[in-house]
């Protein structure tokens, strides 16, 4: 009796002690869904303390570590080191599962889909947590080498497994269709998760990143998401994250009021440095926003947080320093991941840089870098157009020129406007057989605009000065021809282009009458042009030496 009785004790011993660690587990589990890492990585350390064979509890204390959007490279051996440690001891497959995942982040995607295939391979298929290990890694918006459609079919397999119940599942799935840019089926998987879990905070959020992601007249819906993500769980640190970003640019004191309730539903680190920075700078106050960045770089130095040299580049910018910004962003890229600089980081940089003679190279190179590594065409042509801009207003044509004609390059569909401002570019700057061909191209996609046979005749009359070859008259001879549509409109290109053929025939071809039958053309145009009437002058004296038009158009 005394001997059942001691036995019965343990067992119910061991029964509360799982349940503190599946209590405990669960907590660690919703620290990382709230992306309170530092609290999730305590948690999983101390039940792998007390269980170092609780492979769940290693599997997350793994994803605590690389889940941070500031994981870094050191910070993915450790993890991999720690399943592979655990894994050398225990053939466990979640842990295979893990490794997969950061092999997948390190760009190993063989070797990543030869672990998944092996740890779902050992659990027979029926494993709900290692599918959903797999599914995460591949389906997560984060996963730049991760495969989508792998991540649908293994998170579906997984709810298909008998007594399945988890909604995290479902919101991975949502997360994989929406990677796909399917979002009609993300809604409908995080729906199912709100089916099994009403108050199951991640799945409201995702709904309303989707409704966020598609503009202006969706306010209401997914504002009303985020509500109902904050009703269910007032510790959820990611909406009030997103919101603080929505209205940082908008309302800075709602920004205020979401920020705070981030920050005290968060692990405090270096980053609230950066943020309470932040809200600085998003009230207009940049110097202020330069003095806390610098307190904050002194407390955390010899490694800040990077992105804090990246906005106080942004302040020095909004300040018009272009020496502070130089050298702001010059640490802001020594302390950053070069993955996480965005394009428009590259672009700030390089316009300040433009405007400190002699940094021209550097600056189109990282130009060059931004628009390659934007997705988004309309930023990319923003990008070049800036470029562009700018040494046009400093009359460096040529250069000029050569941004343009990289929009033209970059655009699905260049316009006429896009060509032409090209090659009269090229004229400008005297690269006359470039704006040939820019206007060329332009002559080929709109075969009825004469000014495009005008800007060639021009150019190939620059080349041609003495007009001996007769370069331009093909061009002009067809400006002529489509001007004559609608004279009122194409008045300019008619003008000049009946100036050059009384240039050419009284100099050229020593034709007297065909240079006067222009002239006349020309001033029943325009009877007050001065040119033209000069010209008539000079054909009708007596006096055989004069030469009208010899040069009636000056090189730029």
């Amino acid at each position: 009796m005394k001997k059942y009785l001691i036995v019965s004790m343990i067992m119910v011993g061991l029964l509360i002690v799982n349940e503190i660690t599946a209590q405990t587990m669960e907590q660690g589990k919703k620290f990382i869904c709230n992306e309170r890492f530092k609290s999730a990585k305590d948690v999983f350390q101390k039940i792998i303390a007390a269980d170092p064979n609780n492979d769940e509890a290693t599997y997350w204390l793994g994803q605590s570590i690389i889940r941070p959007d500031d994981a870094t490279p050191k910070d993915l051996t450790d993890a991999k080191n720690l399943y592979q440690s655990k894994l050398n001891a225990n053939n466990s497959n979640v842990l295979m599962a893990g490794i997969g995942h950061i092999e997948l982040i390190e760009g190993k995607v063989p070797d990543a889909r030869n672990h998944f295939e092996a740890a779902i391979s050992l659990s027979q298929g029926k494993n709900i947590a290692v599918l959903n290990a797999i599914g995460y890694a591949n389906g997560n918006f984060d996963s730049k080498n991760g495969d989508a459609a792998y991540a649908i079919e293994k998170l579906k397999q997984a709810t298909q497994i008998k007594k399945f119940n988890d909604p995290d599942v479902l919101v991975n799935l949502g997360d994989a269709y929406r990677k796909m840019g399917d979002g009609g089926n993300a809604i409908i998987s995080y729906q199912a998760a709100l089916n099994l879990d009403p108050k199951y905070a991640r799945a409201d959020y995702r709904i309303g990143k989707i409704y966020q992601s598609q503009g202006k007249g969706q306010e209401s819906i997914y504002i009303e998401h985020y509500e109902k993500a904050m009703a269910s769980d007032p510790s959820f640190a990611p909406v009030y994250a997103n919101l603080f970003t929505y209205f940082y640019e908008t309302n800075v004191a709602k920004a205020s009021e979401y920020f705070e309730k981030w920050m005290a539903n968060s692990d405090l680190d270096n980053k609230t440095c950066y943020y309470r920075a932040s809200l600085k700078y998003a009230q207009g106050l940049f110097m202020e926003a330069v003095n806390q960045i610098n307190e904050c770089i002194a407390v955390e130095s010899p490694n800040p947080y990077p992105k804090l040299f990246g906005l106080k580049a942004n302040a020095y910018n909004k300040l018009k320093d272009s020496i502070k910004t130089i050298e702001s962003y010059t640490e802001y890229f020594k302390h950053q991941d070069a993955d996480k600089i965005v394009p428009i980081d590259y672009i700030d940089y390089a316009m300040n840089l433009l405007k400190i003679p002699g940094n021209e190279i550097q600056a189109g190179l990282l130009i060059d870098k931004a628009v390659g590594l934007d997705s988004i065409e309309a930023n990319k042509l923003i990008f070049l157009k800036n470029a562009a801009q700018f040494f046009e207003s400093r009359k460096k044509f040529k250069d000029a020129a050569d941004w343009y004609n990289k929009i033209i390059t970059v655009k699905k569909n260049p316009s006429k406007f896009d060509i032409n401002t090209t090659g009269f570019n090229y004229f400008k700057g005297g690269a006359y057989q470039q704006a040939i061909d820019i206007f060329t191209l332009s002559s080929t996609k709109f075969p009825d605009d004469p000014y495009a046979y005008n800007m060639i005749g021009k150019s190939s009359w620059a080349i041609d000065t003495t007009m001996e070859k007769g370069m331009a008259n093909a061009a002009f001879g067809k400006t002529i021809q489509l001007s004559l549509a609608d004279t009122i409109k194409y008045k300019a290109q008619l003008l000049n282009s009946y100036k050059y053929f009384v240039a050419y025939y009284a100099n050229i071809m020593k034709d007297k009458n065909m240079a006067i039958s222009y002239v006349e053309k020309a001033l029943s145009l325009e009877p007050s042009d001065a040119e033209a009437n000069s010209f008539k002058a000079a054909l009708l004296s007596p006096k055989q030496n004069t030469n009208p038009g010899k040069q009636p158009v000056k090189k730029p």
